[in-house]
């Protein structure tokens, strides 16, 4: 008989710990290889992880909803034969980090290695990971994305986060560590015996689950959000609190886009086999406008700020529950209508079917997000963070506009939209962000109505 550890694994890039939403296998169960034995979330996507190997298990180590940092053994698998063992994530082994993508820093920039309370390399890369987010100032300490989120939505300072005693590898701050912060802020400082039997109990699941709960008043319902919708939350509140956010508005005439589309949507659908929205139509425009103005493909990250010499534009998409998800389409500008209008039919697709890995979701430049789709005729969006800008773009309407033609202005009926940039003021000017969104529009008015499928 043999041991084998099943590992929490990595879940992507600036990921470092995950939740155990549901067990489908129990103590005693036998599992294939690559059967599902669990289901995880993190901040970003809901995932299944399979058996590495044909075994029963022998030892379930965490219950279900707790969070479990990423390369801790979450349970025991016995099997038949010699002793195996499932290698860690490399995002916590100790190891050299992989050669560096375009997405990296330089290794000038990167902090002395001789520090006991840093995040390993292969993490510590991650632009995401070290961007201070909503914590004003300077920490050689790594936060992930979440603890940053908790501390942005809750108002912690970085002094108040420097002093949080941390239970994770290498003294991290786990999501439990600031939530039971948060539960005892303000009282009195626990004395060093009584923080030494505290780490002896077990850490309380959340917040909310120990904080008096909401009552409702009359004719009042109280409804307990989900965690994706904690997690958006987070992230808007951290977004707000890390960008000073500007919006630009323009007025498109895209009637010869309007005309175009309707007119060869049936026989691209029976050539390519992809249904054709608007949004592929408005994704090109988007990565011509980018090559056009390329320092609206940035991140900040400290004081400096990182040009992306790709393109990749995240689609926000609407999930049936209501809630919201951002896949990435990768390399856009390398794609013609018909590679992008199948990226977004499928992206959009396996989104609503809870189906995307977490690669799917990570790595965007920029983000567009046709509120058109629900009739608003303009909106003005948050920025994901670290980009610097997203792109609004509404409802398509009939409305009279005065039109240019050799015999002198008159008023017709046009197709005519809106299109809005909200922008991180900090390193995008009202020139640039205005610019930007002019060019976006330029192309969409400019739209051949004679162009081929």
């Amino acid at each position: 008989m043999a041991k084998v550890d099943l590992i929490m694994p990595k879940m992507g890039e600036s990921i470092i710990e995950a939740t155990i939403l549901k067990w489908l296998k129990k103590e005693g169960d036998s599992v294939e290889m690559d059967e599902t034995i669990l289901e995880i979330a993190t901040d970003k996507v809901d995932s299944e992880i399979p058996s590495p190997v044909d075994g029963v298990i022998s030892k379930i180590l965490f219950p279900e909803d707790e969070t479990v940092e990423i390369g801790k053994v979450i349970a025991h698998i016995t099997t038949e034969g010699e002793d195996q063992e499932v290698q860690s994530s490399p995002s916590v082994e100790d190891e050299e980090p992989a050669e560096a993508s375009s997405e990296e820093p330089k290794e000038s920039d990167r902090e002395p290695a001789p520090q006991p309370q840093r995040a390993e390399p292969a993490t510590a890369v991650s632009e995401e990971s070290l961007r201070p987010g909503a914590v004003s100032g300077e920490s050689t300490r790594f936060y992930s994305p979440l603890v940053r989120s908790i501390a942005a939505s809750e108002n912690v300072s970085l002094e108040e986060l420097e002093a949080i005693e941390g239970t994770g590898m290498k003294g991290r701050v786990t999501k439990n560590d600031i939530l039971n912060y948060l539960e005892t802020r303000g009282q009195a400082p626990v004395i060093k015996e009584e923080k030494a039997a505290q780490k002896t109990a077990p850490a309380s699941k959340s917040a909310s689950a120990d904080r008096e709960p909401v009552k409702a008043g009359a004719n009042e319902e109280v409804i307990e959000m989900d965690r994706m919708r904690k997690m958006i939350a987070a992230h808007m509140v951290e977004s707000k609190h890390t960008s000073p956010h500007v919006t630009s508005f323009v007025e498109a005439d895209v009637t010869n886009l309007f005309n175009w589309r309707s007119k060869n949507k049936v026989a691209f659908q029976e050539k390519y086999g992809q249904r054709l929205t608007f949004t592929p139509i408005f994704m090109e425009a988007v990565c011509k406008s980018i090559l056009d103005y390329p320092m609206i493909n940035i991140s900040v990250k400290g004081e400096s700020i990182v040009k992306k010499n790709y393109i990749n534009i995240g689609m926000a998409t609407a999930l049936p529950n209501g809630n919201l998800i951002v896949p990435v389409i990768k390399n856009a500008d390398r794609l013609n209508l018909a590679g992008l209008a199948a990226g977004v039919n499928d992206l959009a697709n396996r989104a609503r079917e809870n189906k995307l890995q977490p690669d799917e979701i990570q790595g965007g430049t920029f983000t567009l997000t046709n509120v058109g789709t629900f009739g608003n005729v303009m909106g003005t969006p948050i920025i994901s963070q670290p980009q610097v800008a997203v792109m609004a773009t509404g409802a398509i309407r009939k409305k009279p506009a005065v039109v240019e033609t050799e015999y002198g202005d008159v008023i017709a009926i046009r197709q005519m939209m809106y299109l809005s940039l909200s922008y991180d003021h900090r390193v995008v000017d009202g020139f640039l962000g205005g610019s930007f969104v002019r060019k976006v529009a330029d192309y969409l008015e400019d739209f051949d109505p004679n162009r081929p499928i």
